[in-house]
């Protein structure tokens, strides 16, 4: 069965800084591709970042527009867990964010329960 915790999320003012974390279970994660999501109150959820399994011995990583420059996605295949560092914070930021496990950038077959971020301003 797999199993996706997130942690990290909180209350921050805005310009501010937050880790969020993800462990996974169930699966042979360096095998998966792993990414980011969020959904903000009253709207649709939407993706934030990804990065791939390791390829030719590297890491392919996407953003949305709204986080390039801000967010960085990292993962750690010996501790099983996915990374969201976010900085620059803004108000826009607030949601609840969730990580996702899948065969490939664009397809998620796994999810998280969410750890919320609110951003005050």
């Amino acid at each position: 069965q797999v199993q996706l915790v997130e942690s990290g999320g909180g209350l921050v003012q805005a310009g501010g800084s937050l880790r969020l974390s993800c462990v996974a279970s169930g699966r042979t994660f360096s095998r998966y591709a792993m990414g980011w999501f969020r959904q903000a109150p009253g709207k649709e959820r939407e993706f934030v970042a990804a990065i791939s399994r390791i390829t030719w011995s590297s890491n392919i990583t996407k953003y949305a527009d709204s986080v390039k420059g801000r967010f960085t996605i990292s993962r750690d295949n010996a501790k099983n867990t996915v990374y969201l560092q976010m900085n620059s914070l803004k108000s826009e930021d607030t949601a609840v964010y969730y990580c996702a496990m899948g065969t490939t950038t664009v397809k998620y077959d796994y999810w998280g329960q969410g750890t919320e971020v609110t951003v005050s301003s």
